[in-house]
């Protein structure tokens, strides 16, 4: 019998142990899930059972953004999905391919996806980081991290460094719209290339308003 979305929902109340957050909770999840339907359906090839298990345990070791091992994190989820994965009735044979997606989807963690449902669940998890998800996501951090929204002296540092660690739209730059070079499919570069036009057009209207 095949895992169903409720199967990894209900494994996952229990393997979390209530850690998740605002930015990695089950939503995040299920809208992983949503964006590998979507890049799967008009892409075409994909193994959907691989690209569930991917998108629902793809942050299964939720490491803070500020942890000195956050980039071990998609390998630990990777070995912590295929561990859990054993135990039910998941193809054995498909494990390879979930432990591969599941590390690859990592932007910190640097590999490079070699199959195409790594391919899609990097490019569907990139674009949560963008769009007013992505936003909604950016600032939950930042404020988690005790970060400013904006450096109200120069708030696009442009005569200063860069620094997302200290202020939340410096992230715009530093990291999200750097993504959409990132993004793997067709499919997923045109939903990214849009998602960025809205994030730019947000922070024009920010810039206005803030004077």
């Amino acid at each position: 019998m095949s895992l169903t979305e409720r199967d990894y929902e209900a494994a996952l109340a229990v393997l979390w142990q209530g850690q998740s957050d605002a930015a990695h909770d089950v939503a995040h999840l299920r809208r992983v899930w949503g964006n590998c339907q979507k890049i799967a359906r008009l892409e075409g090839g994909a193994d959907m059972a691989v690209l569930m298990a991917g998108a629902y345990l793809h942050d299964l070791v939720n490491l803070p953004k500020d942890a000195p091992n956050r980039r071990e994190a998609s390998r630990l989820s990777a070995e912590a999905a295929v561990a859990w994965l054993r135990e039910t009735s998941f193809p054995k044979d498909k494990l390879e391919a979930v432990a591969h997606a599941i590390a690859a989807h990592s932007f910190s963690a640097g590999i490079t996806p070699e199959t195409h449902e790594a391919r899609i669940l990097q490019d569907a998890d990139r674009l949560e980081a963008l769009g007013a998800i992505g936003l909604a996501r950016l600032f939950a951090v930042a404020g988690q991290m005790g970060a400013q929204l904006y450096d109200p002296e120069d708030p696009l540092a442009q005569r200063r460094a860069l620094d997302d660690k200290a202020f939340a739209l410096d992230h715009l730059e530093v990291k999200l719209f750097p993504l959409v070079e990132t993004i793997q499919t067709a499919t997923g570069r045109e939903i990214a290339e849009e998602r960025a036009d809205w994030v730019a057009a947000f922070r024009s209207r920010l810039l206005r308003e803030i004077g």
